[in-house]
């Protein structure tokens, strides 16, 4: 680097920063689509190991998020009467993931990011990427009862 004058080396360095910049944004890009491709096909898989029996709830239709677009005020099924968005207490393990399958079974296409123990003991599984349902309630033997 020797000899170099003031305006070679402030070129050479803002082209490292643009490469790395290119560099960063392609693998950016790249990411994206692949999370896009993963979540676009998370629900249209299904299980050879699945039943139609007393487990399974009849499916859904989701209605797909569009930005701008309202959600439909909609109720299916049973809502707990006293149900409060923002109240339970957010659950994990075993019972999360089994209310989780169930509210999938029933809806799917929509994104889990939490489920809620409510306090009559039914789970409020709250889906994200949908405009409907936005909850999904399961009752304590594990099978979808209502959305809203």
């Amino acid at each position: 680097m020797q000899g170099m004058n003031h305006d070679d080396l402030m070129h050479m360095i803002l082209s490292r920063r643009k490469l790395t910049a290119s560099i960063a944004a392609g693998v950016a890009a790249i990411a994206l689509a692949t999370g896009g491709y993963a979540i676009a096909n998370s629900g249209s898989s299904s299980s050879a190991g699945s039943s139609s029996g007393a487990n399974a709830a009849t499916a859904g239709k989701v209605i797909p998020f569009h930005r701008g677009q309202p959600s439909p005020a909609t109720k299916v099924g049973q809502v707990p009467a006293n149900f409060s968005p923002g109240t339970g207490t957010i659950v994990t393990g075993t019972a999360a993931n089994k209310a989780k399958a169930a509210a999938l079974a029933a809806y799917p296409g929509g994104t889990v990011n939490r489920v809620v123990l409510l306090s009559n003991g039914e789970y409020n599984v709250h889906m994200i990427g949908v405009n409907w349902p936005h909850h999904v309630f399961v009752s304590t033997s594990f099978k979808a009862v209502g959305a809203e």
